[in-house]
C-alpha cells in the first residue's frame, strides 16, 4: 500500500520549491489550492456553493466571481467556515481518489497551505512541514504578490503558528535559504520510500 503523504507549511515557507524536488523524484503531486479552484467549477460543488452564497457567486461566464465571494468571507467567519465545510470534503473526496489512481510509486504528496487547519491532514500517513524563517517568509510574500508588509501580515497572521503545525509533523524541512534542501528532501524521500502501510 502506497502512503498518502502530506506537505505543507505557512505562507512564504518554499512548500512549492520543495514539492519540484519531490517531482523529480517522481513523486506525483496533488496541488489540494489548484484543484479546489477547479472543483469550485463544477458540479455538485457548485451548486452547493450557489445555494449558500447565492447566484451572485458566478459571473455570467461560468467562472467564479472571487471578488464578491472574498469581500464574504473574509469579513465574516462563519461565512469562511461554511465555504469551508464545503469545499474541504470535495477536495478529500477528490485527492482519495486521484491518491488511488496512482500507480508504481512508494507515496504520493497533498500539498496544500490549510491542510492542517482544516483537518485534512488526520486522513494522511505521514506529514511534511516546510518552515522558514518569519523575516523571510514576509520577504518572499513581498515579492511573490506584489504586496505590502502590512497586507503580507495580515494575511500570514490568519494562519496557525508554524510552531503548532511542527509539533504535529513527522518530518520537518528546513527552507531558511542557507541549508540545502536536496539533501533534506532525498532523506525523507529515502524514509518515505521503505516505509508501507
Amino acid at each position: 500500500m502506497k502512503l498518502q503523504v502530506g506537505i505543507t507549511g505557512n505562507m512564504g515557507s518554499g512548500k512549492s520549491t520543495v514539492c519540484r524536488i519531490f517531482a523529480e523524484l517522481g513523486i506525483p503531486i496533488y496541488d489540494a489550492d489548484s484543484r479546489a479552484k477547479s472543483l469550485m467549477l463544477e458540479r455538485p460543488l457548485k451548486d452547493q456553493i450557489t445555494a449558500v452564497f447565492g447566484k451572485e457567486t458566478y459571473l455570467p461566464d461560468g467562472t467564479l466571481n472571487r471578488t464578491y465571494l472574498s469581500q464574504v468571507v473574509f469579513s465574516d467567519t462563519a461565512k469562511l467556515q461554511q465555504l469551508n465545510s464545503l469545499v474541504h470534503p470535495a477536495v478529500a473526496a477528490d485527492a482519495k481518489h486521484w491518491h488511488e489512481s496512482q500507480t508504481n510509486i512508494p507515496y504520493t504528496l497533498r500539498e496544500a497551505a490549510l491542510l492542517v487547519e482544516s483537518g485534512s491532514y488526520k486522513q494522511l500517513d505521514r506529514l511534511i512541514v516546510v518552515t522558514a524563517p518569519e523575516e523571510i517568509r514576509i520577504e518572499r510574500v513581498i515579492a511573490r504578490d506584489h504586496t505590502t508588509r502590512e497586507s503580507a501580515l495580515a494575511r500570514m497572521n490568519k494562519q496557525l503558528p508554524e510552531s503548532e503545525k511542527v509539533a504535529l509533523a513527522q518530518f520537518v524541512i528546513n527552507n531558511d535559504g542557507h541549508t540545502s534542501l536536496i539533501p533534506q528532501v532525498m532523506h525523507i524521500h529515502q524514509v518515505l520510500s521503505n516505509q508501507t502501510l
